[in-house]
C-alpha cells in the first residue's frame, strides 16, 4: 500500500479541530431535541458544516451520503479526526470542463486521464465519489473507511474515496491513477 506523504499539521489546524469539537459538544443538547437517536451525528454534521462551510453533499447517492455521515461521525467522536468534503457529486458538464482543462494543461487525453476522468467514467458524476480533507482525516478514512464501505481507490490521490457497498470491508485493489483500468471513449484500455 502506498502511504500518502506526511503533511505536518499546522497549529491553526489543531486550533480549528479543538474549536469544532467544543462547538459540537455545545450543539449536542439541541441535536438531541431535534434527533434523539442521532444527536451525535447531527451535532457533528452541524459543527463540521461550520468548519467546512463550502462542502455540498447534494447529489451523492443516499448510500454514499449515509456512509460518509457515519464515517465522519465515528472519526470525530471516536478519534478526534475531522473529515471535510472538498468535492462530491459533479454535474457531467462540470466534469467535462475539468477533463478538458486537464487535456489542455497536460497536452493529451491520455495524460489528462491520470488525474481526471471524462464524465461517462467518473464516479463523481455517479454520486459515489468523495474527495476529502484534511490529510489526517483522509488517512483515518483509509484505515477505517471500509467499515462504512468507503475506500481509497487511486495511489496518486490520497483524498479520493468511493462508496463501494457489499465488499465486507475488503478494499478493492488500488490503481495507480484514475485512467488505469478504464476503457476510453476511443475504445482503448488504459
Amino acid at each position: 500500500m502506498n502511504e500518502p506523504r506526511t503533511i505536518p499539521t499546522r497549529p491553526r489546524d489543531r486550533l480549528f479541530a479543538v474549536v469544532t469539537w467544543v462547538l459540537a459538544v455545545l450543539l449536542l443538547p439541541a441535536a438531541f431535541i431535534r434527533r434523539p437517536g442521532r444527536a451525535r451525528e447531527l451535532a457533528c454534521c452541524w459543527a463540521l458544516g461550520m468548519r467546512f462551510p463550502a462542502e455540498d453533499l447534494t447529489g451523492l447517492t443516499d448510500g454514499a451520503r449515509a456512509a460518509f455521515a457515519a464515517a465522519r461521525t465515528e472519526a470525530f467522536w471516536g478519534h478526534g479526526q475531522l473529515i471535510g468534503l472538498t468535492s462530491g457529486h459533479r454535474d457531467p458538464a462540470v466534469q467535462q470542463r475539468m477533463f478538458d482543462e486537464e487535456v489542455r494543461r497536460s497536452g493529451s487525453p491520455a495524460l489528462a486521464r491520470m488525474l481526471v476522468l471524462p464524465p461517462a467514467e467518473s464516479k463523481h458524476v455517479a454520486g459515489v465519489a468523495l474527495d476529502v480533507r484534511p490529510h489526517e482525516g483522509a488517512r483515518w478514512l483509509e484505515e477505517h473507511g471500509g467499515r462504512h464501505d468507503l475506500y481509497r481507490i487511486y495511489d496518486n490521490e490520497w483524498w479520493h474515496f468511493e462508496y463501494r457497498p457489499g465488499r465486507g470491508g475488503r478494499p478493492p485493489r488500488r490503481r495507480p491513477h484514475p485512467g488505469v483500468g478504464h476503457v476510453s471513449q476511443y475504445g482503448d484500455r488504459t
